[in-house]
């Protein structure tokens, strides 16, 4: 995580439980960022396939969970808003399609509000 992108977070999240939670994991913040990105990469190959299938629903799940052993309990709430800000925020989009291929930010929201059970 950028320097930059590390002081935004804080202003907007530094007083919540989950900040301070990804506070105790930061340290290896550079390889848990790669290896997300890793996870993205592996869900745009799956992009072609409808965002509630098995595979996509499978992949966005490790997702998840990687968040969760990496930063903070990704709760089903915190992930959705995630996935909202995936496809939202340019820099987000930007890396998650650089990872996987364009429209991956698009479908990983796609994913993850089927996951959390939104509509699509």
């Amino acid at each position: 995580m950028s320097k930059r992108y590390f002081e935004e977070a804080k202003e907007r999240w530094g007083d919540t439980a989950a900040w301070h939670e990804f506070e105790k994991h930061s340290g290896s913040a550079e390889e848990a960022a790669d290896g997300l990105m890793k996870l993205f990469a592996r869900l745009g190959k799956l992009k072609e396939l409808p965002p509630a299938s098995d595979e996509a629903q499978t992949a966005v799940n490790e997702i998840k969970q990687y968040i969760t052993e990496h930063y903070y309990e990704c709760t089903d709430e915190i992930f959705a808003g995630l996935g909202e800000m995936y496809a939202a925020d340019e820099r987000f989009k930007e890396n998650i399609d650089k990872a996987g291929g364009t429209g991956t930010a698009e479908f990983a929201r796609d994913a993850i509000r089927a996951y959390c059970g939104k509509a699509v």
